[in-house]
């Protein structure tokens, strides 16, 4: 689709599709699979034309499961070209459960000030109450907004407003599943207006390589548990493969005795980084000092993730180190974790 729009004096808006439950059908009336194109979508939301002047291309057709972080820098790629060609700002399309993760890689790089807003569905389009078609307009209403310029990588759903940054998938099939636990939305799309209601600081973005012609790292995200001994974190350490590791930890970033032994020795040969498992709130900076506490751990060498969940503060490793920032670490931290 292109060039629906009413006139010239509509702002343009480039819709890019990835898949997801939002392009999902099914023949059968059952399970449900990706099957409708960027056009589908579009031409299938009614007066979205009347928004602004569309142009919809299907980059993808996976559940977001599939999605890897080549393709959502694909992605990337392919955002910067359609902003380049005239679009004032762009909306993608995927599935909900990678949601929180693509849209924050995309934050990370996202070096324009042309609005990028991220959207999906919690019911695919035959479903009763489907919200895919209310979630598109609300992005394409936040992505043309002039209101919404300069804010980095924006999530839009159920009529709320996200920073990539904080926005998280808060329940697992609820229409108003998305969240910011830490400090709610920035802004609303209310009687069709995108509006805001707090200014934020946005972070220097990273160049990231081309994910084509570049080896990519491998960062897993180790999750602790009651009687965690540390064993799987050792096991990655030893055989080698992992350029970095993100540890979910207790309450403000806490580990067992034992597993803050094992940190202690991954620490040595790669960057690691502990989070808060609870999905809100900050790791600790000096409260606790025993074994396994937030000051025993940057004792033994690991960087504190801040108000980064832990599946954000994985994105960011990752990151630093595909962009070749290994020595920068422990300062991206300090400042991308904090609001």
């Amino acid at each position: 689709m292109s060039g629906t729009g009413n006139g010239p004096s509509l702002p343009r808006v480039a819709v890019g599709a990835l898949g997801g439950t939002i392009a999902m059908t099914s023949a059968d009336g059952r399970a449900v699979a990706p099957t409708m194109t960027a056009d589908d979508l579009a031409a299938a939301v009614p007066g979205l034309a009347d928004i602004a002047d569309l142009s919809a291309e299907t980059l993808a057709m996976l559940p977001s499961g599939s999605l890897t972080e080549s393709m959502v820098l694909a992605a990337l790629a392919w955002a910067r070209a359609a902003v380049a060609d005239g679009a004032v700002g762009v909306v993608l399309t995927q599935g909900t459960d990678t949601l929180e993760e693509s849209a924050y890689l995309l934050d990370l790089a996202w070096d324009l000030p042309e609005p990028l807003v991220v959207t999906g569905a919690m019911r695919s389009p035959q479903a009763p109450g489907a919200d895919g078609p209310a979630n598109l307009t609300a992005a394409v209403t936040c992505a043309a907004a002039e209101a919404s310029r300069g804010r980095g990588v924006l999530v839009a759903f159920d009529d709320e407003i996200h920073l990539a940054r904080w926005v998280a998938k808060a329940h697992s099939i609820s229409t108003g599943a998305f969240r910011s636990p830490a400090f709610g939305p920035v802004g609303r799309v209310v009687e069709g207006v995108a509006t805001y209601g707090v200014t934020v600081r946005h972070p220097a973005p990273l160049a990231l390589p081309d994910p084509t012609t570049t080896v990519l790292p491998r960062v897993p995200l180790v999750s602790t548990h009651l009687g965690d001994d540390g064993a799987l974190l050792d096991v990655l350490t030893r055989h080698g493969g992992v350029d970095g590791v993100v540890v979910a930890g207790f309450g403000a970033g806490h580990v067992s005795a034992a597993m803050a032994e094992a940190v202690g020795r991954a620490a040595e040969v790669m960057p690691v980084v502990f989070a808060s498992r609870t999905g809100s709130g900050p790791t600790g900076r000096a409260m606790y000092g025993y074994p396994g506490s937030e000051v025993d751990l940057v004792a033994r060498g690991a960087v504190a993730a801040g108000w980064l969940t832990p599946v954000k503060a994985r994105l960011l490793l990752w990151a630093l180190l595909a962009a070749g920032r290994r020595g920068d670490v422990a300062d991206a931290f300090a400042d991308r974790g904090q609001p």
